[in-house]
């Protein structure tokens, strides 16, 4: 897999944690991603979402219309990850 340039990535993300609210939010990534690219976000997260309250891929599949191999994907970052899927999912749990 490629590597991220660190300059870049840390410009990135020190420019995601700046905005503010949601709308600040909502107007940067509608400048810097493609409708696709915003929806293929939002899919993996709501997919994410699903995995880990226990439903299976083909339910999954049926509700959002995501491959199978993008559930599996998300499933292998969930479970070999990071853990930026869960601490965001942790804290979205949190504020409902």
């Amino acid at each position: 897999m490629e590597k991220l340039d660190a300059k870049m990535a840390d410009q990135f993300y020190s420019a995601i944690l700046s905005l503010k609210t949601k709308e600040e939010c909502s107007a940067f990534f509608d400048d810097i991603c493609t409708i696709k690219e915003l929806q293929d976000l939002m899919q993996r997260l709501q997919v994410a979402s699903m995995l880990s309250k226990g439903m299976n891929y083909q339910e999954i599949s049926k509700e959002t219309s995501v491959s199978s191999a993008t559930i599996s994907r998300v499933n292998r970052c969930l479970n070999y990850g990071d853990g930026g899927y869960m601490t965001v999912l942790g804290r979205l749990e949190k504020n409902e």
